[in-house]
């Protein structure tokens, strides 16, 4: 049986993961081993914070509103103003909600304060429909 080499599949692999860690430091852009492990490390990090930088614009967002809208009253806050927006089939996402809620108060304001001057009167008029008043 012939003599099999690696030198060249090896030396290709190496070369590949170098051009992926030439900006890291120190001994993980240099040797081999801690090369290839600083790599999948740095592959899984990506990965993961892909996943969270979701999570923590969408934090963000729900607290630019929630402070906009506590501003205004002091028993209205985010939640009920989010389940108000479906009641009434409003179907505004919370980043377009946080940036309106930046740039321009009195819209969320104008917003919030229809959804709570029809939520009053829905409820006198049930109560006038049956009866009770």
């Amino acid at each position: 049986m012939t003599r099999t080499k690696r030198g060249y599949a090896t030396r290709r692999r190496r070369t590949k993961v170098r051009s992926f860690v030439s900006s890291f430091q120190g001994a993980h852009a240099r040797l081999a081993r801690t090369m290839s492990q600083q790599e999948i490390r740095a592959l899984d990090s990506a990965h993961r914070d892909r996943d969270r930088k979701k999570r923590d614009f969408r934090r963000l967002w729900i607290t630019r509103i929630n402070a906009v809208i506590r501003e205004r009253g002091i028993s209205y806050t985010y939640s009920r103003f989010i389940h108000d927006l479906y009641k009434r089939q409003l179907f505004l996402n919370r980043k377009i909600l946080a940036q309106i809620a930046i740039s321009n108060k009195n819209c969320i304001y104008m917003i919030s304060n229809e959804i709570v001057s029809n939520e009053i009167v829905k409820k006198v008029d049930w109560k006038e429909s049956a009866g009770i008043i």
